[in-house]
């Protein structure tokens, strides 16, 4: 090889090898920019009334998810967009959350001290709002044969019992 090649090839080299290592872009250190991405943020499936029947809501949730989650949503009631659509809720503003439980396909929901007996459909909406999320809460469920018992219990010892079974779709959730 020829010593102009050679020093031809070197320069070549050394070029390339700073337009590489020098791209324009500068170094910076670690930048400070919220929350890690975490992938898709999880949602629940709420149900209010609306012209008389259970209307499925579905919300985002802010923080962690979870039945408790979904349940604390569900009794701050409707938002204000959801309001303008005409949705109301029949459950009582609670001052203390609900204790959930859970075993298997079973779920249990003890509202606090002071907690009047809830109407038929404040109760349907409590029901399939903490059902729904417990299918959510088990992904690996064949949720098409899966259904959901819950059970509410309050002070002084009234008891009330659903299932998803009895619940509206989940799919038309907006």
């Amino acid at each position: 090889m020829s010593p102009t090649r050679r020093s031809s090839r070197t320069a070549l080299l050394l070029t390339t090898a700073f337009l590489l290592s020098s791209c324009g872009i500068p170094e910076t250190g670690v930048v400070e920019a919220g929350e890690p991405a975490t992938g898709i943020r999880p949602a629940h499936v709420l149900y209010f009334v609306g012209e008389g029947t259970l209307l499925a809501v579905r919300r985002h949730v802010v923080g962690q998810g979870g039945i408790e989650a979904a349940v604390a949503m569900l009794f701050h009631g409707p938002d204000a967009q959801e309001r303008r659509k005409g949705m109301t809720t029949e459950l009582p503003p609670m001052r203390d959350a609900p204790t959930v439980r859970t075993d298997g396909g079973r779920l249990s929901i003890e509202l606090p001290d002071r907690t009047e007996p809830l109407t038929g459909t404040a109760l349907a909406q409590l029901i399939c709002t903490a059902a729904g999320a417990r299918l959510v809460e088990t992904p690996d469920a064949d949720i098409a044969s899966t259904h959901v018992t819950v059970t509410v219990t309050g002070p002084g010892g009234w008891r009330a019992e659903g299932s998803s079974a009895t619940c509206p779709s989940m799919t038309g959730a907006g």
